[in-house]
């Protein structure tokens, strides 16, 4: 091994869970047109996927949601329990419907649709490698339509105690889907202010990222605390 292979980043381990082999073999033409992603795992249903998984140290995990045997739900569930440092990235032919929801709420920590071109799908893949979450480009609309559906909360101030007022503000505009550039203008705050507002408001409510945020906040009505 050279210097220079010593010095090069790891990259990125990637599999696929997709019943489609038209969508198996576009990712798997996708990540190797990136030198940062490397496929390690494809496969067919859930079950499949976990079977590869024990063998194969996996950094994110595209999973499909309606498969045979297993679906992505269920298989993200069993495979936060058995490898909860994976992160996995919900493909989807739908923007936003249950079955996500669902899924986010067994760990996944985003979704892009199908149709999103190679780019996207390669960013989305490095985002949630670090521990970002990711929504569909087009999910903005059909999030604001989730959250306002959200019952009136009992104890909004109970739950939002521990924020300080700041975070609150900042925590109203995540609800809605807000990336950090639109809260930062929308409150003239910096980047690196929202980030460590950010920060603080996944700490304090023990979440690990923004989607999660959206679905805690639909649970417990504070969506329907939005003035």
């Amino acid at each position: 091994m050279t210097a220079a292979d010593m010095s090069a980043p790891a990259r990125i381990r990637v599999a696929i869970a997709d019943d489609q082999a038209l969508i198996r073999s576009a990712v798997a033409v996708m990540i190797e047109a990136h030198d940062d992603l490397e496929l390690v795992v494809v496969a067919a249903d859930g079950t499949e996927l976990l079977e590869s998984a024990r063998a194969h140290r996996l950094d994110v995990v595209l999973m499909d949601i309606r498969m045979p045997r297993l679906d992505g739900i269920e298989t993200t569930r069993r495979l936060m329990a058995d490898q909860p440092g994976t992160r996995v990235l919900i493909l989807t032919t739908y923007d936003l419907d249950d079955y996500v929801f669902a899924a986010i709420r067994a760990g996944a920590g985003g979704f892009l649709t199908k149709d999103a071109s190679s780019d996207e799908i390669a960013a989305a893949i490095r985002a949630v490698h670090v521990g970002d979450a990711v929504l569909a480009p087009r999910a903005t609309a059909s999030l604001l339509d989730f959250v306002a559906r959200a019952p009136a909360p009992h104890d909004a101030e109970q739950l939002l105690e521990g924020l300080t007022p700041r975070e609150r503000e900042v925590l109203m505009l995540l609800i809605t889907g807000a990336s950090n550039e639109q809260v930062a203008e929308r409150l003239y705050l910096t980047g690196n202010t929202v980030k460590t507002h950010v920060r603080s408001i996944l700490g304090k409510l023990d979440l690990p990222d923004r989607v999660h945020v959206v679905i805690w906040a639909f649970e417990h009505g504070i969506a329907g605390a939005r003035s």
